[in-house]
């Protein structure tokens, strides 16, 4: 079965009401937000225990610094600036996880930072340098058949590109932008069709109705999108 992925130690009501514990049991990877747009020491901290109770991938969630906005907008930030945030917020869960004897295994950037990476090789060099000089062992996550993918296979990181469960997308590959209606799927029997679509055939259908090629090693699902633990069970029941 394919590595299934989702972001969390973004939201406290999350950890509170016991979605992010019930929610690893359905996946194989967590992304945890490391201070950029979410998280702090002591919901790092629950994460990577939790992650490691459940037997799941712990991997980094950076993001541009910009609490206020949860990540989603774009911070004009020269791309030393990005290299150099990217490496605080990985030392920071890196030396958490050091201190519960585990290890990362993988970062995946967030939000506006994710999708500016998608489309700009320069973003994506940046993310890239960071991740080069704190581990280059440790794989970087993108959006599949983008350009974060081939500046990053050309610096000789190691990738795993990625699709997503709850998000629709564009003709050209890209998501649907979150400030339309339809970016989202929450309907868990929609998610778990374009997952077998995916899995099954390498390819999803866009918005528009067009048949898209589709390479991907992982498959999101976002922890804060309405019905998660139903989509989440709804993917992990495809394997059986």
């Amino acid at each position: 079965m394919i590595d299934v992925n989702s972001d969390v130690g973004e939201i406290t009501q999350l950890l509170e009401d016991g979605t992010y514990y019930k929610l690893m049991d359905y996946v194989t990877s967590i992304n945890i937000a490391c201070g950029g747009h979410a998280g702090d020491y002591k919901f790092m901290k629950a994460m990577i225990r939790m992650g490691i109770e459940k037997n799941v991938n712990v991997g980094a969630h950076p993001s541009y610094p910009d609490k206020d906005n949860f990540g989603r907008e774009i911070i004009p930030m020269k791309p030393p600036d990005i290299t150099e945030t990217v490496m605080k917020q990985l030392g920071e869960l890196l030396e958490i996880a050091t201190s519960e004897k585990t290890i990362l295994k993988h970062v995946k950037p967030h939000g506006a930072l994710y999708n500016q990476a998608a489309k700009s090789s320069t973003i994506a060099h940046a993310i890239g340098l960071a991740v080069k000089k704190i581990d280059p062992q440790l794989t970087l996550v993108g959006l599949s058949n983008s350009i974060m993918i081939d500046t990053w296979r050309d610096m000789g990181l190691i990738i795993a590109e990625e699709a997503f469960a709850d998000r629709t997308y564009e003709t050209d590959g890209s998501l649907r932008d979150r400030k339309f209606n339809d970016a989202l799927i929450t309907n868990p029997a929609q998610a778990a069709k374009q997952v077998m679509m995916i899995i099954k055939r390498g390819e999803i259908i866009s918005v528009d109705g067009n048949t898209i090629s589709i390479n991907a090693q992982t498959i999101c699902i976002h922890s804060d999108t309405k019905n998660v633990l139903a989509i989440a069970k709804a993917v992990k029941d495809i394997e059986n």
